[in-house]
């Protein structure tokens, strides 16, 4: 039996249906995984080391030192330990010049996530701060935004990548590292840097105030969302900001502090090796 127009367009429409609700199982299916997977800090610290290329291999004692200044360093702000959170610790001393991811559960141990290089503020030309140390806040009130791209007439991409974010603190007050010191205004911003020429120089002093974090940092914080609190509370308020990506999959118990301190270490330690030898290169006082 020959079938008809009708039954044709008929067969194609359950057929369109089936298929319609075939991906929406499992999207469903893929949702719940990635929802129980970044609800599990174990899972997050795996994906740490698979995704992030410049880390940090701390011994347990230091890990349980650095996780238990993060939580002194929220409560002297007066930041309450519930709910469970991230938060991301950075020591700036010049022998250490790395960024801690901490999970922070209410009630029990700090769980560290991963750690890895930076750089922060060093003494220079005009404009160079001493990266403020405190609790900072990443709120909606200061827009993050995400670099373009371009390279200065020394051909350096200050902010990295095209596309990589700047997790941006608002305007801080810091020391001044030029003239006559002192303390003035600056911009508190974490971002990726020039891949191939100051990228290599993490774990050293080398910006103007700002904290550089590796690109493979940047893009597991932004895909995750895991400093990304107040971002996500605006986003269910109907809200979004613009600046979220598409795809991100958030962590449960996304966090919005960074934690800055000083250890005042004289001494390098052993997990946090300096850069390779090599002067900066030309221009690279002009990036952030």
């Amino acid at each position: 039996m020959k079938e008809t127009g009708a039954q044709k367009n008929t067969g194609a429409a359950v057929l369109g249906a089936l298929r319609r609700a075939a991906r929406s199982l499992v999207f469903a299916v893929l949702a719940g995984a990635l929802a129980t997977c970044w609800a599990d800090p174990v899972r997050l610290r795996q994906a740490f080391a698979e995704q992030v290329d410049r880390r940090l291999e701390l011994p347990p004692d230091e890990a349980q030192r650095y996780g238990h200044l993060a939580r002194d360093e929220l409560r002297r702000a007066g930041i309450a330990e519930e709910p469970s959170q991230y938060a991301l610790l950075v020591d700036r001393s010049a022998a250490v010049q790395a960024i801690f991811v901490f999970w922070l559960p209410a009630g029990a141990a700090p769980v560290l996530i991963g750690a890895s290089p930076v750089s922060t503020g060093r003494p220079g030309g005009f404009e160079y701060f001493e990266t403020p140390l405190g609790v900072f806040d990443h709120a909606v009130a200061n827009h993050d935004f995400r670099a373009e791209g371009t390279r200065n007439e020394f051909g350096i991409r200050g902010y990295g990548e095209k596309g990589m974010r700047v997790f941006d603190f608002g305007w801080q007050q810091a020391r001044r590292l030029w003239g006559r010191g002192g303390t003035s205004t600056m911009r508190l911003q974490m971002h990726a840097t020039d891949p191939d020429r100051l990228e290599p120089r993490l774990g050293s002093v080398q910006s103007k105030g700002c904290i550089r974090i590796p690109a493979s940092l940047n893009r597991l914080l932004d895909r995750l969302g895991v400093l990304d609190a107040d971002y996500l509370r605006a986003k269910a308020e109907g809200s979004a900001p613009w600046v979220l990506p598409p795809d991100q999959a958030p962590v449960e118990g996304a966090g919005r502090y960074l934690v800055v301190v000083d250890s005042g270490r004289s001494e390098r330690p052993a997990w946090s090796p300096p850069p390779k030898p090599g002067t900066s290169p030309t221009g690279a006082h002009s990036a952030p």
